[in-house]
């Protein structure tokens, strides 16, 4: 682009007056095509409204038609049915027949003179009808259409009701009256109960049911029954009025289809795609004369956008060709490790890679270069600040493609997480302070104990000591003392040294339990775990007259671990549980705390703590674990959730249950087995030490 001349402003002027001089005729012309589209649109929308019209009415005329033929040929089979005999079975089963076949008929009565019920049948499918409202509350009706029925010599429908059924519904029916024939018989009637849905679904065809919903109304709009898979649209309806032999009834066909869309058929159509094709031809022509400025300037914009994008992240972004050369760095990578880009760019060996690690990781791009693996996502390695300073930096790398879609370099995104490393190094000694604060506090607790150990071996030293003054001459002039007051000094020696050694064992084991030590992951024996806490879980149980049991396998299952937090570990367990025991509701004999080692796997190694105390109430199980949450009054709520941590630290876990006879609880925890000892390989003067442990920068 920095090629081409500057534009000239009169050639400018006058490509945009060329530009705008045909504008009145091609508006006029799109106003003139848009007129005529919307006129035909008009007119063909309007002729296919018509069209669902006269098809609605049609179908109501022809549903009219029908239901009129079916009224009358149920009144033919119920006049047939009147001139038979009613005595014996005969006539019984053809009114079974009669209700089998005309599913609208539900109810088929004989009625004497008087309009009494003389025998009546009813159809299946209506089995509970008149349960709710017996049937002689719900006659009048048909008294009326039989009196009219009489007076006439002919069949007379009543006027519709509505017959309950059990839960709340119910069906909307009619009777018809046929009368007895004369010629000598009595006076009677024969009574048809008609459902009007069944008869709007037996009377009407199915192709009309299909498109339309179809209703019965009476005059003032009330429906009485309706029929159809879905709800009419309410845009084309037809009515039609049913009379036949008092039967009057208005039928209504509402037509599933609605409002016709804009283009409604073929024809419209490609009318439509015509004149879009024209004024598409229209459009293209404007916008190719403006394409190439619209282009210019959207690509303009677009590296304007992405460079003050780039320019205010504060995330390092690099780029690296396939040979190794630093292609592009922005701002925050160059403030990142104090190189300005000009000094980064098309550098194959970098300055911010520290000196020491250059051979390193030259060979490391060397071998990203030679392979076809994509890189490692998410490594740490070092950089060099330009004064000189280390720091760890995270970075995520992918290729990049060009537009032939082969790689042509690596773009990398680097993270500083010097900051990070720095707040998780402090949050590592503020819980290592939290440790030796919790032991601290144990030992706390333990005083009045470890006073009581103390004092019976310094009582005891105190007294032999003075046995011994008294035994030893007082001066020179004194007889020197015989052998058996010399064996007997010897003896109070040897006791008075046994209980110091008594009393520089519990020191010691407080000592080594109290004193901080760096974490350090170590392979011990399980039961050297235990015996470094038996010395103060025994001074604990003491006082409760507790049994302890150490139950060990042979060989001892070694376990990989940070000591001195293990211990603390299994310290906290017996103490609770030592504890637990001190309960009034545990008997003295009782009182019994194991502590069990148990290889659940190859890699697994499990102890576990059992009291016999009352157990822990469900209330409090669900938050034991909960940081600050305690039962005890002089409780800190901080030992479990602590012994917690450090279990999932070294990948184990921490749990609880009942014990295996329904009392006491049992603490168990994992801790990763030792790996078994493997001899050294033999040493290759071509293999670097360092190569495994530092990742590609």
């Amino acid at each position: 682009m920095s090629d081409m001349p500057p534009p000239d402003p009169h050639s400018m002027l006058f490509g945009l007056s060329r530009r705008w001089r045909g504008t009145p005729l091609w508006v006029a012309l799109v106003a003139l095509v848009l007129a005529v589209l919307a006129v035909l649109l008009w007119m063909t929308w309007q002729h296919e409204q018509s069209q669902v019209q006269e098809a609605t009415d049609a179908a109501a005329q022809t549903a009219a038609a029908d239901m009129r033929q079916r009224l009358g040929d149920d009144m033919q089979a119920l006049q047939r049915l009147m001139w038979q005999t009613a005595e014996g079975p005969g006539w019984h089963l053809q009114v079974e027949a009669l209700l089998r076949t005309t599913p609208e008929i539900i109810r088929i009565e004989r009625r004497d003179a008087h309009f009494a019920v003389i025998d009546a049948m009813r159809s299946p499918t209506y089995p509970q009808q008149f349960a709710t409202i017996p049937r002689s509350a719900m006659s009048v009706d048909a008294e009326i259409a039989c009196t009219t029925a009489r007076r006439f010599s002919s069949p007379a429908f009543s006027r519709s009701y509505f017959l309950p059924s059990a839960g709340g519904l119910g069906v909307e029916v009619v009777d018809l009256c046929i009368p007895q024939p004369g010629e000598g018989r009595s006076d009677g009637t024969l009574v048809a109960t008609v459902a009007l849905p069944d008869l709007l679904h037996a009377a009407v065809a199915p192709e009309i049911v299909r498109r339309h919903e179809v209703m019965l109304v009476e005059s003032d709009g009330t429906r009485l029954a309706r029929t159809g898979a879905r709800r009419g649209a309410g845009v084309f309806v037809a009515d039609r009025l049913v009379d036949i032999s008092g039967f009057t009834a208005l039928l209504r066909l509402d037509s599933l289809s609605g409002v016709p869309p804009l283009i409604p058929n073929l024809s419209a159509a490609l009318v439509v795609m015509l004149s879009a094709a024209l004024g598409g031809v229209v459009v293209l022509l404007v916008y190719d004369v403006r394409r190439r400025a619209a282009a210019e300037q959207a690509l303009a914009e677009a590296l304007t956008f992405r460079k003050a994008m780039e320019d205010s992240l504060v995330t390092g972004l690099r780029a690296r060709s396939a040979d190794g050369r630093i292609t592009y760095v922005n701002p925050a990578f160059c403030r990142m490790v104090g190189f300005s880009a000009e000094e980064l760019l098309g550098t194959t060996v970098p300055p911010y890679w520290p000196p020491e690690m250059v051979e390193l990781y030259a060979r490391r791009q060397a071998e990203r270069q030679a392979g076809d693996t994509p890189p490692r996502e998410g490594h740490e390695t070092l950089f060099m600040r330009r004064g000189g300073e280390r720091f760890p930096v995270l970075i995520f790398e992918a290729p990049l493609v060009d537009a032939r879609g082969r790689r042509s370099g690596w773009m990398s995104t680097v993270l500083d997480v010097s900051a990070q490393r720095r707040i998780e190094e402090l949050s590592r000694q503020q819980q290592d302070k939290l440790q030796a604060a919790a032991r601290l506090a144990t030992m706390g607790e333990m005083a009045t104990l470890l006073s009581h150990e103390l004092n019976q071996p310094l009582a005891a030293i105190a007294s032999y000591a003075t046995g011994s003054l008294n035994l030893m001459p007082a001066g020179e002039q004194d007889p020197p003392a015989d052998l058996e007051t010399q064996l007997m000094i010897r003896q109070a020696v040897a006791r008075i040294a046994e209980q110091a050694e008594r009393a520089g064992r519990v020191i010691r084991s407080v000592h080594q339990f109290v004193r901080r030590r760096e974490r350090l992951r170590e392979n011990v024996r399980a039961s050297e775990l235990l015996e470094a806490v038996l010395p103060l879980v025994r001074l604990a149980a003491r006082r409760s007259h507790t049994r302890i049991a150490v139950d060990v396998p042979e060989p001892p299952p070694r376990v990989s671990c940070d000591r001195t937090m293990v211990e603390q570990v299994l310290l906290n367990l017996a103490r609770n549980g030592i504890q637990a025991m001190e309960d009034e509701t545990v008997a003295a004999g009782d009182r019994e705390l194991r502590l069990e080692v148990r290889a659940q796997s190859e890699r697994w190694v499990e102890l576990r703590i059992v009291d016999r105390g009352p157990g822990i109430p469900e209330p409090i199980a669900r938050q034991l674990f909960t940081p600050f949450f305690t039962t005890k009054p002089e409780g800190m709520g901080i030992g479990l959730a602590m012994c917690r941590t450090v279990v999932e630290q070294h990948g184990g876990a921490l749990d609880f249950e009942a014990g295996p006879d329904g009392r006491g609880t049992v603490f168990r925890f994992t801790l990763p087995a030792a790996a078994p000892a493997t001899p050294p390989l033999p040493s290759s003067s071509s293999s670097s030490p360092t190569s495994p442990s530092l990742p590609p920068s």
